[in-house]
């Protein structure tokens, strides 16, 4: 199967190499330059609490344009970016090929569904802390357990049939995968935890376990869950609470020593958030659903109030 990587940072740079493991043909697109030299001229060095090993046959490209027809396009860009980077796959597109988004945030199939057709878009997320340390090499942190789940919008023939495929590779990689009859639920949970952990992170400027290691983090994680938890029932007549309380064991084992994803892009990079696909969607579908989010709502303006002035904050 060819399979088109469009985003190959950190995440995607770790689940491209879990699928080359278990035998896809693939293809990197990313604008980071050194980073797609050093793997089209050495190959990509894939990190996991297993050891480190070389991987080969990558086809690496700037652009979507430059790898000709996908059997399927998996999206690892920010969510955010979705709107402006659709329009570029025409090139490596064709009426079957199918399309993934493994994005953070809620509203990522709503998006899609403005480009393709239900029955060829897959949805979910990999429960996986990434890393890329330097260009040529990355790094996956996963939890125990299954560590990617994802769905169709539209159950299918070919929708079975493409997440089966999917299925198949990561976990013939060594990333234990699981296609979801209803994905809904998981996406609203992993968004709800990210919502929590990633952006306080990125707020506080700590990493995840020193958090966790508060009391007032701590509480500040489990008012934006519960609001979370609140929208989620709503939309999806699921109570996600009881799988929520099983959450913070977990983060502390998988995540205390980490900046998560926002707290990168707000510490380290300078960039834009996935803020509003996480809090700031939960607070607009709470106010779809007449659902109240002030915990929420406020993280998400002050993400945001920080995203505005990165040249103006303080410096030592």
């Amino acid at each position: 199967m060819k399979i088109a990587m469009i985003g190959s940072g950190a995440a995607g740079s770790v689940f491209a190499a879990y699928l080359r493991k278990g035998g896809a043909e693939m293809y990197l697109v990313d604008r980071y330059k050194a980073h797609m030299d050093k793997i089209a001229a050495d190959g990509l060095t894939f990190v996991t609490p297993s050891g480190e090993e070389l991987l080969t046959g990558f086809t690496t490209a700037a652009t979507a344009a430059e790898i000709g027809k996908m059997d399927m396009v998996i999206l690892m860009v920010k969510a955010t970016q979705t709107e402006d980077i659709m329009p570029t796959l025409a090139p490596c597109m064709s009426d079957s090929t199918v399309v993934v988004s493994l994005q953070n945030g809620l509203g990522n199939d709503e998006v899609l569904q403005k480009y393709v057709s239900a029955d060829r878009i897959l949805y979910g997320f990999g429960t996986i802390g990434t890393e890329l340390p330097e260009p040529g090499k990355c790094v996956s942190k996963p939890e125990s357990g299954v560590i990617m789940r994802f769905g169709a919008v539209e159950k299918c023939e070919a929708s079975e049939k493409a997440g089966k495929a999917l299925e198949k590779l990561f976990n013939d990689g060594g990333c234990e995968t699981v296609f979801e009859e209803d994905i809904r639920p998981f996406v609203w949970k992993k968004a709800i935890s990210n919502s929590g952990y990633n952006t306080l992170s990125a707020l506080l400027r700590l990493k995840v376990g020193f958090i966790l290691d508060s009391d007032e983090g701590c509480e500040l994680i489990k008012r934006i869950w519960s609001e979370g938890c609140d929208v989620a029932q709503a939309v999806t007549g699921v109570d996600l609470w009881p799988d929520m309380e099983l959450e913070l064991p977990r983060l502390k084992e998988g995540f205390a020593d980490y900046y998560p994803s926002m707290a990168q892009d707000v510490l380290m990079h300078h960039r834009q958030t996935e803020v509003k696909l996480l809090n700031g969607a939960i607070a607009d579908y709470g106010r779809l659903y007449g659902v109240d989010t002030p915990v929420n709502d406020a993280v998400t303006l002050m993400v945001g109030a920080i995203q505005e002035n990165y040249e103006n904050q303080y410096k030592n």
